[in-house]
């Protein structure tokens, strides 16, 4: 048995699969985000420690002698958090999280110290990235900073809970604008242009390769044995990838979480950071990736849920899902931009806007309108990657809005693109991160990183893709006509 922990912002999910790759059950508990400031967003890591410990008792309730028998645990998490330890590795401050925007000055200071970050780190500076947040603590908490004595991830946080080692790996650690993304390696030159070295980093192994062994007094608290292997893991996105399978050149899938992301394997390191398209080290050794991320997707949903006093999502997909097609071009326009934008505008000040709101314009309608708009940011992503010569035929769905075959059936339609749904889409990372503890444990790649079948399959309509051109240009113009209006005095 092996166990998948996958740390995301909005809640810890836990994964028990078995020897012959099935998933055997789940077990999730939410998280809470703070945001005292805007642009501001942050949580407390011992909340993760906890919802990890209590999503162990319900899995290990729900499947005692199986959860008894884990020989190998993988990880994944939110990337381009920060976790300030101190030398007795107490946490320092809360986390800053990858949605925090607050560093945005503190990008044009990273680009004037480090010239060479974009053919080092393959990426531009961004307000998600770790690196500014650490200019951002040397500048306003000064104190703090000078305490600092390691700089982790979410994950390798958590991994330092679990085994009493700082490890990270090149997949999560080519988030923070630190690595030496075609090297797979550190980058003292980048390090030292936010006052750091080496010694405050994490050592590296790749994802698939062991970090370190369950700590004795955990694994008899957790009812497991004395040798369990803990992997190196991955960025959430790159642990989603494994978990479909998504391991070979071309291969690719979109994942409908808090955020949206449009990920694209490649078998050597290619970057095209003017597009604020993002290229990362892949949890394979020899393997890369190139990725489009925007930063509020499925999170839209939520949000609009609350905001529309829906009695919850499928109630209102189900209102959504009962509108007449002569309805939808009465619908407004959604601009999914609730905590900013990164690809293509890198735009930390971007806001959430609905366009040409009428007397018609119900819950349903609006509810379409933010798929709609989500579907459109995806787009705006596919064709940053098309830009940089990507070419992408066919996409897997992941993550929760996996669940909606509506909303799979729109995304379709506005890429032009085949979308596939497999068995188990909405376990994301967390099955991606037991994947890899299997592997820690011995499996190969070619063993752990099969393709799930195939659940549905989602084909472009061409009259409803020509139906939705106009509303994407009009998506389009309405972002640059609004670009003016958003900066650091309107925040």
């Amino acid at each position: 048995m092996f166990l998948g922990i996958d740390l995301g912002t909005s809640e810890v999910k836990l994964l028990l699969l078995d020897s012959e790759g099935s998933i055997v059950g789940q077990a999730g508990v939410p998280l809470d985000l703070e945001r005292p400031r805007p642009l501001w967003s942050e949580q407390h890591p011992a909340q993760w420690w906890q919802a990890t410990n209590e999503a162990v008792a319900r899995l290990r309730a729900a499947y005692p002698l199986k959860f008894a028998r884990v020989q190998g645990i993988g990880l994944s998490g939110q990337m381009h958090g920060a976790v300030l330890l101190d030398a007795d590795d107490a946490v320092l401050r809360p986390a800053i999280l990858w949605n925090d925007g607050r560093s945005h000055a503190e990008c044009t200071e990273l680009m004037a110290r480090a010239p060479r970050l974009r053919e080092v780190a393959a990426n531009l500076a961004m307000p998600g990235f770790t690196a500014p947040k650490l200019l951002w603590v040397k500048r306003h908490e000064p104190g703090i900073f000078d305490r600092v004595r390691s700089a982790l991830l979410p994950k390798d946080w958590l991994r330092l809970q679990l085994t009493g080692e700082k490890v990270s790996d090149p997949s999560d650690a080519a988030g923070t604008l630190w690595l030496d993304v075609a090297r797979r390696d550190w980058s003292d030159e980048l390090l030292a242009a936010c006052g750091l070295d080496r010694s405050h980093m994490p050592r590296l192994v790749e994802s698939n390769a062991p970090s370190g062994v369950l700590r004795p007094e955990l694994a008899r608290a957790w009812g497991l044995g004395p040798e369990v292997v803990v992997a190196g893991g991955a960025g959430d996105n790159a642990a989603s990838a494994i978990g479909v399978g998504a391991t070979e050149p071309g291969d690719g899938f979109i994942s409908l979480g808090t955020s949206g992301v449009l990920f694209v394997v490649d078998d050597r390191h290619r970057a095209n950071a003017a597009s604020a398209v993002h290229a990362f080290c892949h949890a394979l050794p020899q393997r890369w990736h190139q990725m489009s991320v925007m930063l509020s997707a499925a999170s839209c949903l939520r949000w609009f849920v609350q905001f529309s006093g829906a009695a919850d999502e499928a109630a209102l997909l189900a209102e959504v899902a009962g509108l007449s097609p002569d309805t939808l071009a009465a619908a407004p326009l959604f601009l999914p931009y609730l905590a900013g934008e990164r690809t293509p505008h890198n735009d930390p000040f971007a806001t959430g806007v609905f366009h040409g709101l009428s007397h018609q314009s119900g819950r349903a309608l609006g509810g379409y309108a933010v798929l709609e708009g989500v579907a459109f940011g995806l787009a705006d992503g596919l064709a940053a990657l098309q830009a940089s010569g990507t070419a992408v035929h066919r996409l897997s769905l992941v993550g929760g809005g996996a669940r909606s075959a509506s909303w799979a059936q729109l995304i379709a339609d506005a890429l032009d693109v085949e979308i596939v749904v497999h068995r188990g889409a909405d376990a994301g990372a967390a099955l991606g991160a037991a994947r890899l503890g299997w592997m820690a444990a011995g499996a190969t790649a070619a063993e752990a990183c099969a393709k799930p079948a195939v659940a549905a399959r989602f084909l472009p309509d061409p009259v409803r893709r020509a139906e939705l051109q106009p509303r994407l240009q009009r998506f389009r113009q309405i972002y640059q006509q609004l670009k003016p209006l958003w900066g650091p005095a309107a925040a």
